[in-house]
Order: C-alpha cells, then structure tokens, then sequence
C-alpha cells in the first residue's frame, strides 16, 4: 500500500526549515537541494511544492508574518487603543531570539522583494494591513482622550512603523545600543510623545 503524505504538512516542514536555514546562514543558503536535505528530503522532493526558490521564499515570508500576526491577533483581541497598540509593537519588536530570527529572515526577504514584484506585493499587503491596524488604534485613543484631538493620525502611523522596521534593522546590525532593553525604552518614548498631557 503506498504512503500517504500529509502534503500540507510536508509543506510546512518545508518552510518552517527554510526560514531557519535563512535565519542562521542568510538567504544564499537556502537552495532547494539544501533545505530538502536539513528537512530530510530526497533531492528533488521539494519541486512539487516550490518549484522555484522565488515561490519558496516568498511562501517563507508569509510564514513569518502569519508568525507574527497569530501573537498580535492574540495579545490585542480583547485590547483598544494605545494598550492594543503597545501590545502590538512588543510583538513586532525583536525582543527574544525567535523574534531576532524572524527579523533576520524579514530582512533577507527585503532584499530579495526588490527585484522580485510578486515578493514586493506580498511586502505591500503586509505594511498595508499594519498601518490599518496603527491607524485604527490611534484613532480609538484619540477618541478617548489619551491622544490629543490633534494627533495627526497617518503621519504618525507612518512615523511608528519606520521606528519598528528600522528596529528589526538595528536589533540585527547593531545589537550593543538595540537589545531589548534598549528597544522597550525607545518604544516608551515613542509611545509616551503621542499621549494626551
């Protein structure tokens, strides 16, 4: 009787070991024939799932972000405002080794989405569906009055979302002045300039 393969879950072996590949040995290193091999697939096994590297990376990337989003999902289900907002950035933020991990992966993926429209689409719906939820939030503590009725609420969505992706940046390339500590504290000064006196 053949095997049955679970093809959703070899799927996902096969990503979940890519993206671990590319967070220890960087992007270059995840060819086909290599993450079959740490998965321990035969060479080839991979074709039928991701026939391209592109489609593989791409596939890597939205893991990281359903990664992500699955946490944030978690710790703002039942949060509004700046307390929804705060929790959302910890999770964002680099501040445990699987959240590094995931940063250096991001990275990686950046690069690549340069070149590649379909990479760089899935990047924009991303961000896209990040500032909906920054903006929304914001717009809720204005309501309240723990922002100031005059709180411009696009350019500081903008304004907090280049402060956790240049994050993500600076956690990886330099460390010394972006540990998680110093992450916190910097969210916090963010996060206190935009309150209601």
């Amino acid at each position: 009787m053949p095997k049955i393969v679970d093809h959703e879950h070899r799927r996902g072996e096969i990503v979940e070991t890519t993206w671990r590949i590319i967070a220890r040995r960087g992007l270059d290193a995840a060819t086909l024939r290599d993450v079959a091999a740490e998965a321990g697939f035969a060479n080839g096994a991979i074709k039928p799932y991701f026939p391209t590297k592109a489609s593989l990376i791409r596939a890597t990337f939205a893991h990281v972000f359903e990664r992500t989003s699955r946490r944030i999902d978690a710790v703002t289900e039942e949060a509004t405002g700046f307390e929804a907002l705060h929790a959302f950035c910890l999770e964002v933020l680099p501040l445990d080794e699987e959240r590094l991990d995931e940063a250096r992966v991001v990275i990686s993926f950046w690069q690549s989405a340069l070149n590649n429209p379909d990479q760089a689409e899935l990047n924009d719906a991303v961000m896209l569906e990040w500032r909906r939820k920054i903006r929304a939030w914001l717009r809720e503590a204005r309501a309240a009055g723990a922002a100031p009725a005059r709180l411009p609420v696009d350019a500081v969505a903008e304004t907090l979302l280049t402060f956790l992706l240049g994050a993500q940046i600076a956690a990886v390339f330099d460390a010394d002045f972006n540990t998680p500590d110093h992450l916190e504290t910097q969210l916090e000064v963010h996060l206190g300039l935009l309150r209601a006196d």
